[in-house]
Order: structure tokens, then sequence, then C-alpha cells
């Protein structure tokens, strides 16, 4: 179990499925810690490496792993991270893996030096249509993505810089973090970071043992606020964005679906991730989909 108390050093990992509001997550983050008189550059977000970092891995581990199998790969990876627990201060490090776990039970995200997570959440409606964009696929095609069991990113095929993210199912990524026992959590919805944000990122600074004073967040907000990170794509991009996508900060809505959706769709994301879906609040009781709303 990750340690309770007051932490020297070690991993907090910001965890999601891919377009939940992990970046913007990230872009708070950094300005809180920055706590400047400007909003920080989008491109100079350097909470710590994504977790499938090929670069970090290989500077661990101290040599080249292009030429091992996935799986070996993943062997090594918890050794990576709780290495890095030892030698660094509390590190904020993105994550999109699933909360798996290799043939001898270790959690890929190493059990040792591991702090917590905060794991983000975004109603699955919202997330088909922007998932879509970002894979450079249709939405039925990325619809068909988050209910697959196996799905997986960044396989073997190609030279990647990331090494293979296993994500499972939108549900079963979701359970895989929030059903893990053992580890401390905070889990944090897409939407109350958009409606109620100051409530919602005081509580997450809080768990990740950063400044929670409301002035402080209040400007941290304010400065990754989805206006000023889209501003600022659109004035010099963002070295994140997917090559088959367009834009990478795209509409920052909750609602977004039913402008995107038609009835088929909505009823293929109901039947795919309806309990999950009901037990974050996205469906009522009546099985319908819930809330909406617009951008802050």
């Amino acid at each position: 179990m990750a340690n309770q108390g007051a932490a020297v050093g070690g991993i907090y990992w910001l965890a999601s499925y891919p377009k939940s509001g992990n970046t913007w997550f990230r872009a708070f983050v950094q300005n809180l810690r920055s706590d400047g008189e400007a909003p920080v550059d989008i491109n100079e977000i350097h909470t710590g490496s994504i977790a499938g970092a090929r670069g970090w891995i290989d500077d661990v581990l101290g040599f080249d792993t292009a030429n091992l199998t996935d799986e070996e790969v993943d062997r090594l990876r918890p050794h990576v991270y709780r290495w890095s627990a030892r030698e660094e201060e509390i590190g904020y490090h993105k994550i999109h893996d699933a909360y798996t776990r290799l043939p001898d039970g270790e959690p890929l995200a190493s059990r040792d030096g591991t702090l917590g997570a905060v794991y983000i959440v975004r109603n699955p409606l919202d997330v088909a249509c922007s998932f879509a964009n970002h894979m450079g696929c249709t939405i039925d095609e990325a619809i068909a993505k988050m209910g697959d069991p196996d799905f997986q990113m960044a396989r073997r095929g190609g030279l990647f810089r990331q090494a293979r993210q296993r994500l499972l199912s939108w549900s079963g990524h979701v359970a895989s973090w929030i059903d893990s026992p053992g580890l401390r959590r905070e889990v944090v919805r897409y939407e109350d970071m958009l409606f109620r944000p100051l409530e919602t990122f005081t509580r997450a600074a809080r768990f990740l043992e950063l400044p929670h004073d409301a002035p402080r967040v209040e400007k941290a907000v304010r400065f990754a606020a989805f206006d000023e990170l889209h501003r600022q794509e659109a004035e010099h991009g963002f070295a994140e964005k997917s090559a088959r996508a367009s834009r990478f900060f795209r509409r920052g809505e909750a609602g977004g679906w039913k402008e995107e959706l038609n009835p088929e769709q909505v009823a293929r994301v109901i039947a795919g991730h309806g309990p999950m879906m009901r037990r974050l609040g996205y469906l009522d009781a009546g099985g319908q989909p819930v809330g909406g709303g617009r951008r802050r």
C-alpha cells in the first residue's frame, strides 16, 4: 500500500482515459506550482513524464528497449518507477495505462514509491467525440475502441516514443483505477472541473500535497482556463497534439455530444458502459443521460 504519511519523495499519478481532461489538469498543476504572474506556456508543462515515455524508461534502465517485446518492457516498467520514486522529489506523472497487474501480481504502476493517484474521468459520450478527433478516426470507430477490452495504444509495428499502453475498455479503465485495493486515490470528474472549479481543484491540490489556499488555486484555475489553452495552441501550436488531429484543445465542453452523436451512437455507448456511467452520475435511474452544459 502507498505511504499514508507525509511524503519526502515518490510519484503521484495523474491518471485518465485519453481525452478526459488530463492535460488541462496538468496545466493547472504547473500553474499552481509556478505561481507566476502570467499563464505557463502550454509547451512548458513539466509536471513529469508520461508513464509510457520510452525516453524515461530507457534513461533509467541505461539501455535502449526498442528490441524488447511489449511484455518484456512491461515487466521492467515497475522497476523504472520504483527507482525514480527514490531518486526524485514528489513527481506528478501522467498515465493513460489502465491500472493493470503483471503476471507476478505487481501493479504496472509500481506499488512501491506510488503515493497515490488523481483519476480524472469524463462522460464517455463526450470522450467518444474528442477521442475520434484525437485518433483521426470516425466516431463509430472511436466508440468501438472504447468498448474493446483489449484496446492498446503505441503497439509494436513501428518506432514509438512511447511504450505499449493497455487501456482496456473505457469502463474497464475506470474500474481498474477507482476500484483497485490499496491505492490511495482522488476521483475528479471533468464536469466538476468545469462547473465547480474552485472546490474541485482545491480538493485535488490538497490530495497532491500542493498549495491549496483559495487565491493561489483561483489564479491557477484562471491561468489554465480552456480559452487560454486554446489561444496558446492557436498562436504557437502544441507539441502534444496528435499528427492525426486538427487541434488538441477542441471544444472544452460538457454535453457537446448532443450535437455530435446520433441516437444510435448514444445507445451504443450506453449499452457498453451503462453501469459505470450510472455509478459516476452520467445516467439517471431510468438510464437516460444526465446533464450537459457549456464551456466555462
